[in-house]
């Protein structure tokens, strides 16, 4: 059974993985996924989908989230760099609103579990960014939502700075007409 060290983020539903990585002159190895491995570790999921994307430095995609067939999210960088954010958005959650942040990275290989209830979003801070993740429900386009990334109430702590200075990211034309936090949609 493959070694994974799982830590509890700021809002404890939201694990970081680091798996054990066995390394030489030849390069690495590392299970990204193993069901009994995970399941023991608290992530008991069954994965219906796999995505992956390519984004340039400064892509902001999110927040996103689907309000009908939620997705639980094992998300992990493969190439690149980029901060990933998830956002409670479960209104009757102690947490509600609050958002945390970690860095993703081809060379930490941290992989995140971002459960159903969560809106999910990311920056690409290197030139590339290749991100992996799994999801647990369907892509269903009629109940994909979006929350505006830089709404003031969540004061999610993007590192633009690491973009270069008064370099604005970049969006796609329903992540900046999204709506702020308070006229989303949410969890009941």
């Amino acid at each position: 059974m493959p070694d994974l060290k799982v830590t509890p983020t700021a809002l404890r539903e939201i694990l970081l993985v680091e798996p054990k990585v066995f390394g030489d002159a030849r390069g690495f190895f590392f299970e990204s996924w193993n069901a009994k491995a995970f399941a023991n570790a608290g992530i008991d999921a069954a994965f219906v989908q796999d995505n992956h994307s390519r984004s340039a430095k400064g892509a902001l995609r999110g927040l996103h989230f689907q309000i009908r067939q939620p997705q639980g999210k094992l998300v992990r960088v493969v190439a690149g760099n980029a901060f990933d954010v998830a956002v409670d958005i479960r209104r009757n959650s102690p947490s509600f609103g609050k958002w945390v942040g970690v860095e993703l990275s081809a060379e930490n290989r941290k992989i995140l579990w971002i459960p159903a209830g969560f809106a999910h979003g990311f920056l690409a801070l290197s030139d590339s960014c290749e991100f992996l993740y799994r999801a647990t429900d369907y892509y269903a386009p009629e109940h994909e939502r979006s929350i505006l990334w830089n709404d003031p109430d969540l004061a999610i702590d993007w590192p633009l700075a690491r973009l270069g200075a008064g370099v604005a990211p970049v969006l796609s034309a329903k992540d900046a007409a999204a709506p702020r936090f308070a006229d989303a949609e949410v969890y009941d």
